[in-house]
């Protein structure tokens, strides 16, 4: 079976072929960064126009990779949601007009469930069950996942997710968009230990987290501290030292609550190498395992989107006509 994937949920146009047999065949990511970057955000109409200009070419050029014919494709895979409306509705209707023409099913997809199983794509894969992080800009999630479609919630942010802290204490810093790359670049030059920042909810039960507080916390060092290049830097570390704890102590507490070995790591913010670091440290203290995507693959792409319909329509998921949803919980999809 080879399906084509297509994602457009957000900021960047993903499209890849995926082949049961014969694994990834081909991928293109095309990123919007430079074009929102003056904007300091992602503009939701720019986005959508820019999917309609780029879909297309990088479906041809992932064929072409891929030495794909469309009489070739079983069936396309696109991300219904949660996303931006606009976008969404690219990415669905050119997969649902080019399914009609190819006769070939075309599936739904949760943009959430495509990132939990993107380090399937890797060697070794994890194997049910196992507790996810799915951390990015737009969430920040702890799942229990048994199996396809049997996922239950760990906790969530109640406010900002872990990406957007990082994004938004990027911009207190001066740093250009996207903020996340650039904090955790400038927090290499930075001294440990010189701020200290909070570690929020770590100090209470449950695994929801909260992020505001600490971003407050580095709104108020930064106006008390002297103004200096390398205290910009050392308020760098000293966020990401506090992001960082915060996410090991919840994923190394739920997994304790689960009594699972496993956990994987998935969303733009787990590329994060000091995230990766002391995760694999705390979780190989339990005899645990982590599983991370390759860097490329953290992000929103089409891959992870392809594989999971691969996966769904080969356990025989029927595809049925789904509007996409700007928010859709994970809680809420079924088994195949």
């Amino acid at each position: 079976m080879r399906i084509l994937g297509i994602e457009t949920s957000c900021d960047e146009t993903g499209v890849a072929v995926y082949d049961g047999a014969q694994g990834l065949l081909a991928h293109a990511l095309y990123s919007q960064m430079q074009l929102h970057a003056e904007y300091g955000g992602v503009v939701p109409e720019l986005a959508s126009r820019d999917h309609i200009r780029k879909l297309l070419p990088l479906i041809r050029s992932a064929l072409a990779e891929a030495e794909t014919g469309s009489g070739q494709i079983d069936g396309i895979a696109y991300t219904a949601g949660p996303g931006l409306m606009g976008a969404l509705l690219v990415g669905a209707c050119l997969a649902q007009a080019l399914a009609f023409a190819w006769k070939v099913p075309a599936i739904a997809i949760h943009h959430m469930e495509g990132h939990l199983l993107a380090s399937m794509l890797e060697k070794p894969a994890p194997i049910f069950p196992f507790v996810a992080l799915l951390v990015s800009g737009g969430h920040t999630m702890l799942v229990e996942v048994l199996g396809i479609g049997c996922y239950r919630t760990l906790g969530e942010s109640i406010d900002d997710a872990a990406g957007e802290a990082f994004d938004k204490v990027a911009k207190l810093l001066g740093l250009p968009y996207p903020g996340g790359p650039a904090l955790a670049k400038l927090a290499e030059q930075g001294v440990p230990g010189r701020f200290t920042l909070p570690r929020p909810m770590t100090d209470r039960p449950g695994l929801d987290f909260s992020f505001s507080g600490l971003k407050t916390a580095v709104l108020t060092t930064l106006k008390n501290a002297p103004h200096a290049a390398q205290t910009r830097a050392d308020i760098a570390r000293a966020f990401e030292d506090a992001a960082v704890d915060t996410l090991v102590i919840k994923c190394v507490r739920a997994l304790k609550e689960t009594r699972h070995r496993r956990l994987v790591v998935a969303g733009g913010v787990g590329a994060n190498r000091t995230l990766r670091a002391r995760l694999t440290e705390k979780v190989k203290q339990l005899d645990g395992e982590v599983f991370y995507p390759r860097p490329e693959f953290c992000t929103d792409n089409g891959a992870m989107i392809a594989y999971a319909g691969y996966v769904r329509l080969r356990a025989g998921a029927k595809p049925e006509p789904r509007s996409v949803s700007a928010r859709w919980p994970l809680d809420s999809l079924a088994a195949p």
